[in-house]
């Protein structure tokens, strides 16, 4: 299951007005992902804005990613929806495509009770036959999973792992511990939060899910190596070289903030799927900026 261990980079997915997905543009992504050897890719995930795609515009970027990516690298898709029956399908559709596992975060209108959310993802997995991650993503879903509840979840047969966020440096351990004293023994445990991460991982963690990575593969295979070595000070000296990217996502949003690096990179002209608008000139001055300065890879 090495697709929940190590660096997981999630790019972009570009897409038009009308959210027809420019799978030209997501190739290009991708590729340079599977090139640089990261242990696996997260397509559909919030950077890759699954919630603003129909069906079966996810399945021609899945079919895609996966196509370019051609078994060098495991790929994960994000297959949340707010109906369980249209997350099955989701599920099936990514399984037929070579998915590895599928990211399944609780995407709610009417806020979800723990148990809710067990039996979705019971029945998701049960169901698909699809590997499921736990995809605990607070900000975007506005459910909290409390420990206990990944712990029941991570023992149902077929969730393989969890993708939490990133508590503050400080805490980062301390995390770790109540969520390995939740879940079964050997169940990855994986953060995302890309500015906490690498403490995460220095922690113990097993996994980044990254969304620099999706972008800058080699920078972030070079801090997540250094952690998986036990290598703490090079690890963060390659971190805190990325601060002025970390800063520019806690600013504008991640999201934002890779659109428009993408496109200064020439990778993709898309713009954020409305009603999320792109970032300023000015703000644009400071992403290019950051970019001449890191000199990033």
């Amino acid at each position: 299951m090495t697709f929940a261990r190590g660096l997981s980079a999630f790019p972009i997915t570009p897409m038009n007005t009308n959210g027809r997905v420019d799978t030209p543009a997501l190739r290009r992504l991708v590729a340079p992902l599977a090139a640089a050897k990261v242990d696996s890719i997260g397509l559909l995930g919030s950077t890759g804005s699954y919630p603003f795609l129909s069906r079966d515009e996810r399945r021609r970027a899945t079919e895609a990613a996966i196509a370019e990516v051609n078994g060098r690298v495991p790929v994960l898709v994000g297959i949340g929806a707010l109906r369980t029956d249209e997350t099955i399908e989701l599920a099936r559709d990514a399984k037929a495509a070579g998915a590895a596992a599928g990211l399944l975060a609780p995407v709610s209108y009417t806020p979800l009770t723990e148990d809710e959310v067990f039996e979705h993802f019971r029945t998701v997995a049960e169901t698909s036959k699809l590997p499921i991650v736990i995809y605990d993503n607070f900000a975007t879903t506005h459910f909290k999973f409390a420990p206990d509840l990944v712990g029941r979840i991570a023992r149902i047969p077929g969730v393989v792992a969890v993708k939490g966020t990133s508590s503050e440096a400080s805490f980062a351990a301390d995390h770790l511990k109540q969520m390995r004293a939740a879940v079964p023994s050997g169940f990855s445990v994986g953060y995302a939060g890309d500015w906490n991460s690498m403490e995460t991982l220095l922690a113990g963690g097993d996994a980044w899910y990254c969304v620099a990575a999706g972008l800058f593969p080699k920078s972030c295979l070079a801090i997540t190596r250094a952690a998986q070595a036990g290598n703490a000070d090079e690890a963060r000296r390659l971190n805190g070289a990325m601060q002025p990217l970390w800063d520019l996502f806690k600013q504008f949003s991640s999201l934002r903030v890779m659109y428009a690096a993408a496109e200064q990179m020439g990778l993709t002209d898309a713009k954020p799927p409305r009603p999320v608008l792109p970032l300023t000139d000015t703000a644009q001055e400071k992403v290019a900026k950051v970019l001449k300065e890191l000199k990033l890879s």
